[in-house]
């Protein structure tokens, strides 16, 4: 895995040629730029690990000639944090066997531990609940996890506690269930209507040039695109029916790219409400509200998304198995009012 792909690496240094380093070779030019911080040899073990880019290009080779004006940036992995520890943190059950728990996933619970967050997540209190019996193929950090959810994302989330389960789920997910053995549905509260009621939103998503914590549509041809494929049907238009304030949209993914629908929601013109990374141009739509709904979605200050479906098949019955959870009380309540207008 590149360093580009892994979500625990960070921006650690950016450097640009001058005229001395035109002509040398990359590590060598590092090397004596960052000397006595890192050897020749961390360097161009790094270079090869994928945590090296020149102009934004991916770099995997270290006798890479450098020119004049060339833009290197550097990541490097965060310290190893302690290993998680089980934590008594209430779980939504909605189905448990000894293969795999299926959970209700509050908003507010971050799924995994990462930066930020060592503490306080799903896999702690997964840990506490199940105690030995999780799957260790995700790692120390992320026993059982085969899929995520955004943090402010609520919804429907499996967890496998045996090995062979988590090979079948993850098999599953990374198919994106072509061969119909998975299924994902997500309620998005997003601005306006799209103008069809159904379509597919297809693009490349890679990490955001303003932000390496976000994502953003990008040319397919970059080192860090990932092909994206989000299908939509419209199930509600809230206010005017010929220029709707808003919309209850159902989205289906075909991959799973982080952000994916508020991402591509955004992209269409229609930003999920609440969302305050992708949809900060639509925040002045509260003021065209009515009084009781606009005070609920100013005061609403998360992603309105919830992932309201889950069908797979049982990695040891073969059963296929469909889990549904209502949006949670702040999102239905929002829904509500909108379907007053």
């Amino acid at each position: 895995m590149h360093a580009s792909d892994n979500e625990e690496m960070v921006e650690w240094k950016v450097l640009q040629a001058d005229a001395a380093a035109h002509g040398s070779r990359l590590d060598q030019w590092l090397a004596s730029a960052l000397a006595p911080e890192l050897s020749r040899n961390r360097i161009q073990a790094l270079v090869r690990e994928g945590a090296v880019t020149l102009n934004d290009r991916l770099v995997t080779e270290p006798k890479q000639k450098v020119s004049e004006g060339d833009v290197c940036r550097i990541v490097m992995p965060e310290p190893e944090p302690p290993e998680p520890q089980p934590e008594d943190i209430p779980l939504d059950i909605l189905y448990e066997d000894d293969s795999l728990i299926v959970i209700n996933k509050p908003v507010g619970l971050v799924v995994h531990p990462g930066p930020g967050n060592w503490t306080g997540t799903m896999v702690n209190a997964l840990i506490h609940h199940c105690g030995d019996s999780l799957s260790g193929i995700g790692g120390v950090r992320r026993p059982g996890i085969v899929h995520r959810l955004d943090r402010d994302t609520s919804g429907v989330l499996v967890a496998a506690k045996t090995d062979q389960a988590h090979r079948a789920l993850a098999e599953a997910f990374a198919d994106h269930g072509r061969d119909g053995d998975l299924e994902r549905a997500y309620m998005a509260l997003v601005w306006g209507a799209p103008s069809r009621n159904s379509g597919v939103i297809e693009t490349y998503l890679g990490r955001s040039n303003q932000d390496r914590t976000l994502r953003a549509v990008v040319p397919a041809g970059r080192p860090d695109a990932r092909h994206a494929i989000t299908h939509y049907t419209v199930l509600e238009r809230y206010g005017d029916p010929n220029e709707p304030i808003a919309s209850l949209v159902e989205c289906r993914l075909e991959t799973g790219r982080t952000h994916q629908i508020r991402v591509h929601m955004a992209h269409i013109g229609h930003p999920v409400i609440g969302d305050q990374a992708y949809g900060k141009g639509f925040r002045t739509k509260v003021n065209r509200l009515p009084e009781e709904l606009r005070a609920e979605v100013a005061a609403f200050s998360r992603q309105a998304l919830h992932a309201w479906l889950l069908a797979f098949r049982h990695p040891v019955t073969g059963e296929m198995m469909e889990f549904e959870a209502e949006p949670p009380e702040d999102m239905a309540r929002i829904m509500d009012l909108f379907s007053r207008l």
